[in-house]
């Protein structure tokens, strides 16, 4: 993986971080880095569930893969923050 693939990630990680955090109701008492680990982990995951499914390559915005990984970094953020809260 080259550099610009690994900003990429960082990057898009962020934003799916970033609104999966959104998705949820209340506050989440997790830091930004692992808001960004969870976003890229699941980009990356729903890109793979999104070709898995077949809707990972469309014509102009790919929706459901958005809607996929947004929803995944939700459920990341939803375990961090509760395991956080156990511990």
């Amino acid at each position: 993986m080259e550099i610009s693939g690994i900003i990429s990630a960082i990057v898009i990680g962020l934003v799916i971080g970033t609104l999966g955090r959104l998705a949820l109701p209340g506050r989440q008492r997790i830091g930004l880095l692992r808001t960004v680990i969870v976003g890229i982990v699941a980009a990356f995951v729903g890109s793979a569930i999104a070709g898995l499914l077949g809707v990972a390559d469309t014509k102009g915005v790919d929706w459901i893969e958005w809607i996929i990984q947004i929803a995944l970094a939700a459920v990341g953020v939803s375990m961090l923050a509760g395991a956080k809260r156990r511990s």
